[in-house]
């Protein structure tokens, strides 16, 4: 009998090791990550021919770098290629050189003739793409990839444990290391003795983008990697990895004593019945006791269970709207006190409004760590503005990217309705553009800077978020200016998600602000990207010109700001019309380009508008040869303007402070 059981076990062992293998056989690198089937090269195309030159130089490139890492681009719109690589901090340069050069031939086999194209292995990861992708921190569309095995521990201690080893690991990466890379190690259990993590951003971000980008594929842990012995997510920009066995060289760079272990009841040995009536007594008496402790710790448990619950949901549910479970999950961590943020703001006073945003009033508050914060107040008597911010929390709390808002924080309680975003000292750019003194602080680098980062966060929100976002109310006032007037797009209220595949949509209930909205959204519900690029179009011409197109700042204009522009554009005396605190100050090409861009995102037909990733490259190339602009989309008499039935127009303040 015994023998058997010996057979019996050497078979299980063997059947065991049989499905591992196969586990890890399915899950071998290369991954990879194939961009739009529609957006494809030929044969022998100049794209290919970039692709090619790109292969032959940025594998040695990569190698030569101290840090690993390298980017580069050949050829010129539009068939320009652009490429990124990354080794993994713990390698050396020839396996570098050699994982990057395998990377281009296998992602041109992997994902034959695409122009966008990723791959990932253990030890690099390379990406190229016709889009200018490296000029931003955008984290492509990640990959996850997880053991098939689950821990025996309870999961809720193991997961903790891992995101405190990722979290501190991904700290000493942002802060400590030029590469951006680190490795750390953290005692768990008997089963598990030792949990291994390794985090790396690309070098070039910096600490603070370094940590958000972690933080938010950390984030993502509870939904895809819950209870897993391994897991790692892949992204272009940062990537971590988490496993019970050691799978990186060398020493870890940060060591994490083991989680004080939860307090064990004692155990209470009732005594050995030896025989007679005192036995018998002693097994009566605990066959009745302990099923009614038993019965009464569950009780007791599942009270707790419920009370918990029910205080969680009160915590997080948006009021008159059913919000999905893995939106809010995702935005646990997000959920602040509203006792705090009284305390925060000195409970609301006026001497603390930052000023309205479209649906409530926004505070100045300061967080017992110090950290200065916008608070959004959802004013109690619109109704209309729940569904507006639950849309916000949801988009905005999946969003990273340094020219988008950062949302701190959320707090719906006792009827309360509050988002929480990082303080902008300058506030929105209108309060500064359209002031006749203050203006003179936007000097023309400055305003450079300001049109860039807006678009290159607008590039984001189209082309390299994990979802196609459309944001609708891109104006002045909702992009906000920190210290340095780095550009925040804020308030997404009003934005729409879209899908991989879907590029358009149409509603019947238009909502925005006048001088901004595309024709075809005014006047037919029809909204696309390329709504967002003539409202952006109508900013750029904004900042250039100093005026306003919704009319709030009067230049005793007898045409719309559109009109103006375009017969000045045609006459050749653009010149004339620029913001006259920087005439003198702004290299004239520079400032002709921008008016030429600004009049190709604002043509009548939406397909004749630039993508984001286009209006970029015109943007910072000062080769790109750009066609002739139409007659802009709201080109007027002076008799009249468009109109719409059933238009129903974004209220403007005159201080404006809206996250």
């Amino acid at each position: 009998m015994a023998a058997r059981r010996r057979i019996f076990a050497r078979l299980a062992a063997a059947l065991l090791i049989a499905f591992l293998l196969a586990q890890l056989a399915s899950s071998q690198p290369p991954w990879q990550n194939c961009g739009d089937s529609g957006n494809n090269y030929a044969a022998n195309s100049t794209y290919q021919s970039n692709l090619g030159q790109l292969s032959a130089t940025l594998p040695k490139k990569a190698s030569a770098s101290r840090t690993l890492f390298a980017t580069g681009s050949v050829g010129s719109v539009p068939e320009i290629a652009y490429a990124l690589a990354l080794c993994r901090g713990d390698t050396n340069a020839s396996a570098c050189e050699a994982c990057v050069a395998t990377a281009f031939q296998d992602a041109q086999q992997l994902c034959a003739y695409r122009k966008d194209a990723a791959v990932f292995y253990d030890l690099c990861y390379l990406r190229f793409s016709n889009q200018n992708f490296p000029a931003t921190n955008s984290n492509g569309n990640p990959i996850v990839l997880k053991n098939s095995q689950k821990v025996s521990s309870p999961v809720e201690v193991f997961d903790t444990a891992v995101r405190q080893l990722l979290n501190a690991t991904g700290n000493y990466a942002a802060a400590n290391s030029s590469r951006r890379f680190a490795t750390g190690e953290e005692g768990f259990d008997s089963s598990n003795p030792t949990i291994y993590g390794l985090v790396q951003c690309t070098p070039d971000m910096s600490p603070a983008d370094c940590r958000s980008c972690l933080g938010g594929i950390i984030a993502l842990m509870p939904r895809y990697v819950s209870g897993m012995l391994g897991g790692r997510i892949i992204g272009v920009r940062c990537n971590f990895r988490y496993e019970v066995t050691p799978f990186f060289s060398g020493g870890p760079m940060l060591q994490l004593p083991a989680p004080a272990p939860p307090p064990v009841a004692a155990n209470i040995t009732p005594p050995t019945a030896t025989g007679g009536r005192t036995g018998i007594k002693t097994g009566i008496v605990l066959a009745i006791a302990l099923p009614i402790v038993a019965a009464l710790l569950a009780i007791i448990l599942i009270g707790l269970c419920i009370r918990r619950q029910r205080r969680r949901t009160e915590r997080t549910r948006l009021p008159l709207h059913s919000t999905d479970t893995d939106d809010i999950e995702s935005i646990d961590s997000l959920i602040l006190d509203l006792s705090t943020l009284r305390a925060a703001t000195d409970n609301f006073p006026e001497s603390n409004r930052l000023g309205e945003g479209g649906f409530g009033a926004v505070y100045k508050g300061i967080l017992p760590d110090g950290q200065e914060i916008a608070v959004k107040r959802l004013s109690k008597s619109s109704a209309q503005g729940i569904g507006e911010l639950k849309n916000e929390l949801v988009l905005v709390a999946k969003l990273q990217h340094k020219n988008l808002v950062r949302l701190v924080g959320v707090c719906l309680q006792e009827n309360e309705k509050l988002l929480v975003y990082e303080y902008m000292p300058n506030r929105s750019i209108d309060t500064i553009l359209f002031d006749r003194e203050k203006r003179k602080e936007l000097g023309w680098g400055k305003r450079l800077k300001i049109i860039n980062g807006i678009a290159r966060g607008l590039q984001y929100l189209h082309e390299d978020s994990q979802m196609r976002i459309i944001h609708r109310d891109l104006k002045a006032s909702n992009v906000l200016l920190d210290s340095g007037h780095t550009p925040k797009i804020s308030d997404f209220g009003l934005a729409r998600l879209f899908g991989a595949d879907q590029t358009r949509d149409i509603t019947n209930r238009v909502i925005g602000t006048y001088g901004y909205m595309a024709p075809e959204y005014a006047m037919r519900g029809h909204y696309s990207v390329k709504s967002d690029v003539f409202s952006f179009g109508i900013l750029m011409l904004e900042i250039v010109t100093g005026r306003s197109s919704s009319g709030s700042f009067n230049f005793d204009q007898s045409t719309d700001l559109l009109s103006l522009i375009w017969e000045h554009w045609t006459t050749g005396t653009v010149a004339e019309i620029m913001d006259s605190t920087l005439r003198g100050h702004a290299p004239g090409d520079q400032m002709l380009k921008l008016f030429h861009i600004g009049l190709l995102c604002v043509q009548d037909n939406p397909a004749d508008r630039p993508a984001m990733s286009t209006v970029n490259i015109m943007l910072s190339s000062n080769t790109v040869s750009l066609p002739s602009p139409s007659k802009p989309a709201f080109f007027v008499s002076n008799s009249g303007t468009y109109s719409s039935p059933y238009l129903e127009s974004y209220p403007t303040a005159s201080t404006k402070y809206s996250p």
